[in-house]
């Protein structure tokens, strides 16, 4: 529905309402906006509606101003009109929402009128003398059509919304209802047809939740929607041969036992995803998070920093119970047998050191509250800063002491020497050597699930965190299932469905030991300030080598000539980044709206460029699309950021950034639709689609240099202003 109101299906935040406009989410009271493709179709009627409200009532009224009033007014009432029809299509399709969306779109569509009515051009050359109601006879008309028509428009797209939650339930409900009768069956031919309706149901499902996962504003649970959906994507694969072994060798209890694990797994999985889209947990239950370091000593130097604004808002015991907190999850480095001897005894004296400067911290306090102070003192202000530095070099030695056992033990790893003893002793039928090399991948299970907590701590960002912690259970549910696996080869050793259900079993656990790695990288991005982006969802199933029932895709390769155009273009995107970063260093306040979404979109380029490189995160040329996609989403969420800070500028200024704003509307929504265009046929067809959505991004990024360098001008001129 985004396009009828000129919205791209993006996501941009809510732009900030300008003084006396009486408009912003107020306006839409007991509306819950989760998805950011809901927000992007609100901004640009937004943007017009503002457009109206904010005009200057002055005596003269030139033809040009007129006519440009109308405009906006006719152009809200077109869109709206068009907007509606759809909602009642809509409406008609599904009868549980029917009366609630119907009500929705006559209250839009009379505030359209209304708006269009007041803007009326006829009415304008003459408003005094005829008596007509008009946009500059009645401001408050106009603001309170303004927000029915924000608040009708809303509900709409809300219960639009509820729609697309409802599909992905009914989704998971086939999935579930087919994974029922794959679970029963005893024959092969019975097996074979109903798993090739179950692919398509998977693929049904994975389409509906990767357009969820890109849509959610929470990055939590788009972390968790990934996490979740790279379970089922790999235990499609497992649920294949797990049952067909099951079928081969019905009397064998190990292959019942990996059989049913998987079957579990996808349900929980499942399950996960209906929590997310319909943001509930069971019961009621708010959601447990285990705490990480990271965190902690965050929350503890924003409690600390905080003291310099009041003296009076904390207890020593809260700073205290904190720094408390913190130190108590040392102990997992400290009383890890991978830790080494030198870092132990360093986060040890920290730990130690971070009590004392707390100590020395809440004595200056106190002494300023003794006297009355209403601001911080010298020794207070020394100490802040002391306590402050102790927890920085915590967290960093922390870091160092994580990423190294990390980096050593999957180093130690990757030769998967335990993995192919295992399939050598099956294959020979030797019980003795699988036993002893069950016991070893238990081993090196724990060892692995140590790195995740470990690196949980440190992982800088939630979404992180919850990588870490769906790679751990990974480990945790991967291991049994590879040992259940080679226990039912070892006892069948010529059969070639068991010694198949065995492989794709270790190359899951080969898989997640890579995804490790790139973790690792993403964490060590993410402390040392440079990028930490999001990893793209991945579609599911993928088809792989064992899965004939599936439609396989193929490898697109391209030839040496496409390699070094590509190269190029990703070099010259590569230096643009650079441009963008060194321009938002210009700027005073790095948390600023504007400064941070433009962070977020030279982090995706940068991801775009690594892949030209042949490296990163983004692995396939969907993955690029997707990565694309989200940029131009990304983007749109900066252009409401633009919008907003134009509200605050003089009037002399405001022009000169709208006129860029202008310039980048349109940039974005044109990298949207070649990311989201289908392409088939030959190799050379998918390279134009990459090398477009590069060149494009290229543009974008290039806008955004130039915006981002006047926006931070006329932020420091504005501050000049203000007496």
């Amino acid at each position: 529905m985004a396009a009828f109101l000129g919205g791209g299906g993006g996501g941009v935040s809510w732009p900030r309402s300008p003084p006396g406009s009486a408009l912003g989410w107020e306006a839409l009271p007991g509306l819950q906006i989760r998805s950011r493709s809901v927000e992007q179709t609100l901004v640009p009627l937004v943007a017009q509606i503002t457009t109206l409200i904010n005009h200057k009532d002055k005596p003269k009224r030139s033809d040009k101003t007129l006519k440009a009033i109308q405009q906006v007014g006719q152009a809200v009432n077109l869109a709206v009109g068009r907007f509606v029809t759809v909602g009642e299509a809509i409406a008609n399709e599904n009868q549980e929402l029917k009366e609630e969306m119907s009500i929705a779109c006559i209250e839009a569509k009379r505030a359209g009128e209304t708006i269009a009515q007041l803007t009326d051009v006829a009415a304008l050359d003459h408003p005094e003398s005829d008596g007509q109601i008009t946009i500059f006879t009645d401001k408050t008309g106009v603001v309170k059509a303004a927000r029915l028509l924000l608040s009708s428009v809303t509900k709409v797209l809300v219960l639009a919304d509820r729609i697309v939650i409802k599909q992905i339930i009914t989704s998971r409900n086939k999935v579930l209802v087919t994974m029922e009768q794959l679970e029963k069956v005893s024959t092969f031919q019975e097996f074979v047809q109903i798993f090739s309706q179950f692919g398509n149901e998977m693929v049904e499902f994975a389409h509906l939740t990767g357009d969820r996962q890109n849509d959610l504003k929470d990055e939590k649970k788009k972390a968790k929607m990934a996490a979740a959906r790279a379970i089922l994507e790999k235990c499609t694969m497992m649920l294949l041969t797990a049952s067909k072994t099951c079928l081969r060798h019905p009397d064998c209890e190990s292959a019942r036992v990996n059989k049913g694990a998987v079957f579990h797994r996808m349900r929980l999985a499942l399950e996960q995803v209906i929590e997310i889209v319909t943001d509930s947990r069971p019961g009621g239950e708010h959601e447990p998070g285990p705490v990480s370091i990271y965190t902690g000593i965050k929350e503890f130097k924003n409690k600390v920093e905080g003291l310099r604004d009041n003296l009076y808002l904390l207890s020593k015991e809260s700073l205290r119970a904190m720094l408390r907190v913190v130190l108590e999850h040392t102990e997992d480095f400290t009383d890890s047998a991978y830790t080494s001897h030198e870092h132990r005894e360093r986060i040890l004296e920290l730990s130690k050191q971070a009590k004392m400067e707390l100590e020395q911290l809440l004595s200056a306090w106190m002494c300023a509250q003794s006297l009355k102070k209403r601001d911080v003192t010298e020794e207070m202000e020394v100490a802040l800063l002391k306590t402050c530095q102790c927890m920085n070099e915590l967290q960093r030695e922390l870091h160092s002491a994580a990423t190294s056992v990390a980096t050593d033990l999957l180093k130690y790893h990757s030769d998967h020497l335990v993995l192919k003893a295992l399939k050598t002793s099956g294959v020979e039928g030797n019980i003795e050597a699988a036993a002893e090399h069950s016991c070893k991948l238990s081993e090196q299970k724990e060892q692995l699930l140590e790195i995740c907590r470990l690196l949980r701590h440190v992982s800088g960002t939630e979404p992180l965190e919850i990588t870490c912690l769906h790679a751990e259970d990974t480990f945790q549910v991967t291991g049994p299932q590879i040992i259940s696996a080679a226990e039912t080869l070892t006892l069948h050793p010529s059969s070639k469905i068991a010694k198949e259900n065995l492989d794709v079993f270790c190359e899951a656990w080969e898989s997640q030991l890579s995804d490790m790695s790139l973790l690792l990288r993403e964490i060590s991005d993410v402390f040392e300030g440079r990028r930490g982006e999001k990893r793209a969802y991945l579609s599911l199933p993928r088809p792989g080598k064992h899965n004939a029932n599936l439609k396989a895709l193929k490898p697109v390769r391209f030839d040496g000539e496409e390699q070094a155009k590509l190269g190029k273009s990703g070099f010259e995107l590569h230096k643009l980044t650079l441009r963008v970063d060194s321009e938002m260093e210009k700027w005073d306040d790095p948390e600023n709206e504007i400064v941070r979404h433009g962070q977020c979109l030279s982090s995706m380029a940068y991801s775009m460029y690594l892949f030209t490189r042949g490296e990163g995160l983004l692995k396939t040329t969907q993955d690029l699309f997707q990565q694309a996609e989200a940029f131009a989403t990304e983007g749109s969420k900066l252009v409401s950021a633009l919008l907003a800070f134009s509200n605050q500028l003089e009037d002399d200024d405001k022009p000169l950034l709208l006129q860029e704003i202008e310039k980048m509307v349109p940039a974005y929504q044109q990298l949207q639709v070649t990311a989201k265009a289908h392409v088939q046929g030959k190799s050379s067809a998918i390279f134009m689609k990459v090398d477009t959505c590069i060149q494009k991004a290229k543009h974008v990024l290039n806008l955004l240099a130039q915006v981002l360098s006047l926006s931070c001008k006329l932020l420091r001129k504005g501050r000049k202003r203000l007496p």
